[in-house]
């Protein structure tokens, strides 16, 4: 049986992946090891709950055509870069044309004062508005708003350093909260850094071996929509290898942890505190329910001998047993046949928010399923 390890994460040649950090991602030797098992058949690929694109871009990096759906809008811009094939030049000129503009509106809140740099958040400004009027997203745009989602926020340089991120000293991977934001900086007397906006996205985007490489799926194949829904599914056929994870149950606030990447796409300036759109969390049944119509979903839209390997998980202050609840999802949608339950070990994600801003909470206990179409 093959060792994983979380090599890929620091390999340059993966570096595409890490285009925008992202804390409830699994790892990319997930998908590669089980997308690489099916390669000789080349099959049609499948994540329904894509988030940040790491199944999609295994695939991409294994020559194979895929399809991905989020509810998230982080997410789905953050894979659909995955998909995405560019020259690093027409990137940062693009980014180049659209920072020349003056921003017709700047935040004004003590938030976005003490997070960025006077300079730094017109730029940033200038760069969201040019993005938000495109028409159509392109490869360039596409790449180009991934990365200036994953610099919005991150750790404030060592000393020497230079500027990896845009904001004063920040989580990379969530926003934390404005109010405590605010106090923390004040605390400890940090200020924003003075950054250039396009010097930064140089930086993250020389590091990427594959920006221009081939793909072999379209940046619409990933769609910012709800998988529960079968209309959500009418570009896929024939489905071969879905490798996905779900939402662990409790884990509810996805949208609320993003909400500074969220405003950068468009949002409002607050956090929004509504779950729409999401898996139901009110109780086991309903949770099992959702996920059930997501599998019915797929299997109606495989091929025979359809496999599915699913990362399912449970958080501990949810008291739930991911095992139970996603056997019952399987047996629910009746497409689905359980052949393996792994254990995946002990993930560390659960800590990610935790260890950064000095909080102390247990990992979650993480499972591999694999399931094939009846």
């Amino acid at each position: 049986m093959r060792v994983m390890t979380i090599a890929l994460a620091y390999d340059r040649d993966f570096a595409f992946n890490a285009i925008c950090p992202y804390y409830t991602m699994f790892p990319l030797e997930f998908p590669m090891y089980q997308l690489g098992k099916h390669k000789e058949q080349s099959p049609t690929v499948y994540d329904p709950f894509c988030g940040r694109g790491t199944t999609i871009y295994a695939a991409r990096k294994l020559g194979l055509r895929s399809y991905g759906l989020d509810t998230s809008p982080i997410a789905t811009a953050i894979a659909q870069a995955k998909l995405a094939s560019a020259d690093l030049e027409n990137v940062i000129a693009l980014a180049g044309r659209l920072i020349a503009k003056t921003p017709r509106h700047v935040p004004k809140s003590s938030f976005f004062r003490r997070a960025f740099s006077k300079k730094t958040l017109s730029e940033i400004c200038s760069l969201r508005e040019g993005l938000l009027k495109q028409k159509k997203v392109t490869n360039e745009s596409a790449i180009l708003r991934a990365a200036a989602l994953g610099c919005l926020h991150g750790p404030l340089p060592l000393r020497g350093g230079t500027a990896s991120y845009f904001s004063n000293q920040m989580p990379r991977t969530f926003a934390s909260k404005p109010d405590y934001s605010v106090k923390y900086w004040r605390a400890r007397g940090l200020v924003p850094p003075q950054v250039s906006v396009v010097d930064v996205l140089t930086k993250k985007l020389e590091r990427i071996a594959d920006l221009n490489s081939e793909s072999p799926s379209d940046i619409q194949n990933v769609k910012c929509l709800d998988a529960r829904n079968a209309m959500s599914f009418n570009r896929i056929r024939g489905a071969t290898v879905t490798v996905t994870s779900p939402p662990y149950y409790g884990m509810r606030t996805y949208v609320q942890d993003q909400w500074l990447r969220m405003w950068f796409l468009g949002g409002e300036e607050e956090i929004d505190y509504e779950n729409a759109n999401q898996l139901c969390h009110g109780g086991h049944d309903r949770f099992i329910e959702d996920l059930a119509k997501v599998w019915n979903n797929i299997g109606k839209r495989a091929q025979d001998e359809a496999h599915m390997y699913i990362r399912f998980g449970s958080i501990p202050s949810a008291k739930s047993d991911a095992r139970k609840i996603l056997r019952a999802s399987l047996e629910a949608a009746g497409d689905w046949k359980l052949v393996s339950v792994r254990n995946a070990k002990t993930s560390s994600f659960g800590k990610r928010q935790a260890d950064y801003m000095g909080g102390d909470s247990e990992p979650a206990s993480e499972y591999d399923f694999h399931a094939v179409l009846n």
